[in-house]
């Protein structure tokens, strides 16, 4: 006979039953006709983090843009109605995120390492020297200056090398793989010459000695010619690539050196060019995230602001230059686990995205994208199960 004890013990294994169930669908990515959930997070406060969703994405591309303030991307009478209406329409507008510093270097490296700036980055490392590293503060910062991290501080490149996954860097104009000024030689990509308009200073990868001082550099540090080639079967899409454009064509230069427009409309016309072919990939379709955003916002002196509860760091007293933060910029992210023409207000930097990252693959974070209450993309960007 039924007692009440026994109820309550074959009620509650019922209901934990049921929560590995939802819990192993929502790890395999959840209805795929599921409806979006789209969070209204704070526009001025730091949001509370989302459980990190992993929704299936497994090949992720990040496409960096130069120097544009949200408004003059995302606003009305948008220069790039490419990128701000059609690609819109089909991805998810992230109205809140931000730079994390001034100038171009210090955004790209914190992207894949989660390390805070330092005097020499935020000038652009105009001199290609050595990091010299007298320690390591918490969220595994590397304490002191300079510009080529030493081979013991990680970025998400080792960590997916690491787990059997493969990464790339696409640069355009870089010609020969893993091009870097020489150690101490004065940086000759800072400004765009006719025919090369490559600048290292927008390429990651070759910031950091465990990288350049591999075999990885000259396999994984390519020149944009070889994408084509990488997107034509899932096998050879690299899990992540992070893509730079040159000089004219992310709207950094307008106008061109070649002559091009350039400007935000010279970035807009590189997309068109390229986005498709990314987006009819087999990789993308079958489980892949594109990320497009900018560096940082076009004005140090006016738009320094910042989100997310972003700390000064142990290099830099001020991370923005003057004040902190890189600027608000937005992202669009696209992908078949999305739902095209939704927007999240949920406050993200480039340490989010590298958290992100890490979330899709797995991986701990690194730096500060391992800062307590940071957003990752979660359900406010993924299609899910309510």
């Amino acid at each position: 006979m039924s007692t009440p004890r026994v109820r309550w013990f074959v009620g509650t294994a019922v209901v934990l039953l049921l929560a590995v169930a939802a819990a192993a669908l929502w790890q395999a990515g959840g209805p795929r006709d599921a409806s979006p959930v789209n969070r209204a997070g704070p526009t001025n406060a730091l949001a509370a983090p989302a459980a990190p969703v992993q929704p299936g994405v497994q090949h992720i591309t990040v496409i960096n843009l130069e120097n544009k303030g949200y408004d003059q991307t995302w606003g009305s009478g948008s220069p790039a109605p490419y990128l701000s209406s059609t690609l819109r329409d089909q991805g998810v507008l992230l109205t809140q995120y931000f730079g994390v510093a001034h100038h171009s270097l210090p955004n790209y490296i914190a992207q894949i390492s989660g390390q805070g700036p330092n005097p020499q980055t935020q000038s652009d490392c105009q001199t290609y020297t050595a990091f010299d590293q007298t320690g390591t503060a918490a969220f595994g910062q590397a304490v002191g200056e300079g510009c080529v991290y030493p081979a013991g501080v990680p970025t998400v490149a080792g960590q997916l090398t690491g787990t059997g996954r493969t990464w790339k860097g696409y640069s355009e104009d870089m010609g020969q793989s893993c091009r870097h000024p020489a150690p101490g030689d004065r940086d000759d990509t800072q400004r765009a010459r006719p025919g090369d308009q490559y600048a290292a200073r927008h390429n990651p990868f070759v910031y950091f000695a465990g990288i350049t001082g591999s075999p990885d550099c000259a396999r994984n540090v390519l020149d944009l010619d070889a994408l084509p080639a990488a997107l034509a079967a899932v096998d050879s899409t690299p899990n992540l690539a992070i893509i730079t454009p040159n000089l004219c064509h992310d709207g950094h230069d307008a106008p061109c050196v070649d002559g091009e427009a350039g400007g935000l409309a010279g970035a807009d016309g590189w997309l068109r060019d390229w986005v498709p072919r990314i987006l009819a990939s087999p990789a993308f379709r079958q489980d892949g995230m594109l990320v497009i955003t900018f560096d940082e916002s076009d004005s140090v002196e006016s738009d320094s602001t910042a989100c997310c509860g972003e700390s000064a760091g142990p290099n830099a007293d001020r991370p923005g230059i003057d004040g902190p933060g890189g600027g608000r910029v937005g992202a669009l992210v696209l992908s078949p686990f999305i739902s095209g023409g939704t927007e999240s207000n949920t406050p993200y930097n480039h340490y989010s995205l590298l958290a992100s990252i890490e979330d899709a693959f797995g991986l701990p974070y690194l730096g500060y994208a391992s800062a307590p209450g940071l957003a990752r993309f979660g359900a406010d960007v993924f299609r899910i199960a309510p």
